[in-house]
């Protein structure tokens, strides 16, 4: 079987040879087959003509998906009249000359990059025309179309006639209209959606149906039209600026800039009358004064929650991040869109679900934040509660903005023996302290005064599956132990507790006013959320994708730059 690929194509009339239904050139991507176009085939396990031509039709209204829709919208959407789509300047001639003698008016334009493309919008311009330079997301045509006058071949064409819209097509030198396209949508789902084409998983290879694409690219299309207002980056480290690049990545009329200089960044997102993304703990605190001032947005960026295999302290790159135009899910000061998702957000029982299934696969798996497989934690006794308590970098934003009056890992360590004063102490250091970058070391013996036992090694996975109960400060682990039943003690204010499922000793958040259930949480906090990408593919993708990827035995792989990193984190743990 051999996959047909298609050109990535950044502006002008998409020729008949492309494929209708492809994916977005997201940064780097590396599809591992598209379309299969033969005919027939063992392998394969559903015809894509066995679609019905009415649902596909349906289907693509409702995502807004086919040909270039991660283009740039047309500018003032608002203004509608018959659209000109000329590929040369005998083609704007003669469409401006038949406009004329027709007198159909109001009219508008689109033309291609480059050279050519300045010519027609000169010449246009002259005639009074407004002018929007390509490429343009065919469905934001649609929506401002009387008609479509464009080439023979032009996929946009197929766009206004799903939407309804009557079409002309032209010669490539304009004199004359070569025919003019039927309004059927139908007709044009047969011929450029159906005919003998069969589709195959971006991500696997594997046969899948045409409505399985479809949904997938409105997936992409939902994460596109969210980055489109993003204009410019602050705090973001050299190491991870291409997965970045490829998480916040949409066709723009420049590309995203990454800047050093917060006050650089600001000043470049306002001229370009966008957002501003940051990390925020790279940035000085002046940045958000600074933005409300220039009117710029701020979103924060953030690790999700099932990170990758490997510490983000350690330079292995992001393969989830949270990108959050209110807040960050970590800082209990102020809302965050997670808290707003899990306070308002009526969940179906489709996507509950599904994070039933989820939170199945990661125990299954012993996936949590920065690890995946599962080990045994040898030498624990019997007839004892017990307990595991984890530690966190001190100087954490999470821990500094939400962690209430616990003062350090050792006040946390007090503190839990002092609720479970018969139990059996369990210690974790958090795994960036242990690998020498971070703040927060305990001397085992002032450790050991409270603690029953310290643990180095082993997963976090396989401890939870080993204790009764947890208790954290503002920790990841809380939820990952949620997610495995476990009773959770919480002494600061992380984002999942407040909600009914942990036992909260920290002073309480009075927005977090409504009961979650466990699946409700996991829905907002997994699926809903946060953002993942593919490491195999380099594409957007699910979380249950990025977790069966990092459940491979081979997935963890050390670059030069990793190995450097944990040869600094030995010698810091050494001066300490």
């Amino acid at each position: 079987m051999t996959a047909w690929r298609t050109a990535r194509s950044r502006g002008g009339a998409d020729t008949v040879d492309a494929a209708f239904l492809r994916a977005p050139p997201f940064p780097g991507a590396r599809p591992v087959s598209l379309i299969d176009r033969a005919v027939a085939s063992d392998l394969l396990m559903r015809p894509a003509a066995d679609a019905r031509p009415a649902d596909l039709l349906t289907l693509l209204r409702k995502y807004r998906v086919g040909g270039a829709f991660w283009a740039p919208p047309l500018s003032r959407p608002h203004l509608h009249g018959h659209i000109l789509c000329p590929a040369n300047l005998d083609q704007a001639c003669h469409m401006h000359a038949m406009l004329s003698a027709e007198e159909s008016v109001p009219w508008r334009a689109i033309v291609p990059p480059g050279r050519e493309g300045r010519r027609i919008a000169a010449w246009l311009k002259a005639r009074d025309g407004m002018v929007d330079h390509g490429p343009v997301d065919p469905w934001s045509i649609a929506d401002s179309a009387f008609s479509l006058w464009t080439s023979s071949g032009d996929e946009r064409a197929i766009v206004a006639q799903l939407a309804g819209i009557p079409v002309r097509c032209f010669a490539e030198n304009g004199s004359r209209v070569v025919t003019m396209l039927p309004t059927d949508p139908l007709e044009a789902i047969e011929r450029k959606v159906l005919g003998g084409r069969r589709y195959l998983d971006w991500f696997t290879g594997a046969p899948c149906t045409v409505e399985a694409v479809i949904e997938q690219l409105g997936l992409w299309r939902v994460l596109i039209d969210r980055n489109r207002t993003i204009a410019a980056t602050a705090g973001i480290a050299s190491w991870k600026r291409r997965e970045i690049d490829s998480f916040l990545w949409a066709e723009r009329t420049r590309p995203l800039m990454f800047f050093r200089n917060a006050a650089d960044a600001v000043h470049g997102a306002a001229r370009a009358d966008g957002a501003i993304a940051i990390w925020p703990s790279r940035v000085p605190a002046s940045l958000f004064a600074d933005a409300e001032a220039a009117a710029v947005p701020v979103y924060q960026v953030e690790d999700g929650f099932i990170r990758s295999v490997g510490l983000g302290s350690g330079l292995h790159p992001p393969q989830s991040i949270v990108v959050d135009p209110i807040g960050i899910y970590y800082d209990p000061t102020r809302p965050s869109a997670l808290e707003q998702l899990l306070e308002t957000a009526s969940f179906s029982a489709a996507i509950l679900d599904r994070a039933a299934a989820l939170i199945d696969v990661i125990v299954a798996t012993g996936i949590s934040k920065y690890a995946a497989g599962r080990d045994t934690i040898a030498d624990l006794p019997t007839g004892r509660r017990r307990v595991l308590v984890t530690g966190q970098v001190e100087d954490d934003r999470s821990v500094l903005l939400g962690g209430g009056d616990v003062t350090g890992n050792l006040d946390l360590l007090r503190r839990a023996r002092a609720a479970e004063p018969d139990a059996f102490l369990m210690f974790k250091p958090h795994p960036d302290v242990e690998a020498g970058h971070r703040k927060g070391a305990v001397d085992d013996d002032a450790c050991l005064r409270f603690a029953d036992m310290i643990v180095r090694d082993g997963s976090m996975a396989a401890l939870l599956d080993t204790v009764e109960a947890v208790h954290v400060w503002t920790s990841l682990a809380g939820f990952e132990a949620l997610l495995r039943r476990r009773e959770v003690i919480v002494h600061g204010q992380p984002f999942f507790a407040g909600w009914g499922l942990t036992q909260d000793l920290a002073a309480p958040l009075l927005r977090r006013t409504r009961r979650l259930s466990l699946m409700e949480l996991v829905a907002g906090t997994l699926l809903v959320y946060p953002q993942y990408l593919d490491p195999v593919t380099n594409l957007p993708c699910t979380p249950e994708l990025l977790i069966s990827r990092m459940a491979q035995p081979s997935f963890q792989h050390r670059n030069l730059l990793t190995r450097i990193r944990a040869f600094q984190g030995q010698v810091n743990r050494w001066i300490r």
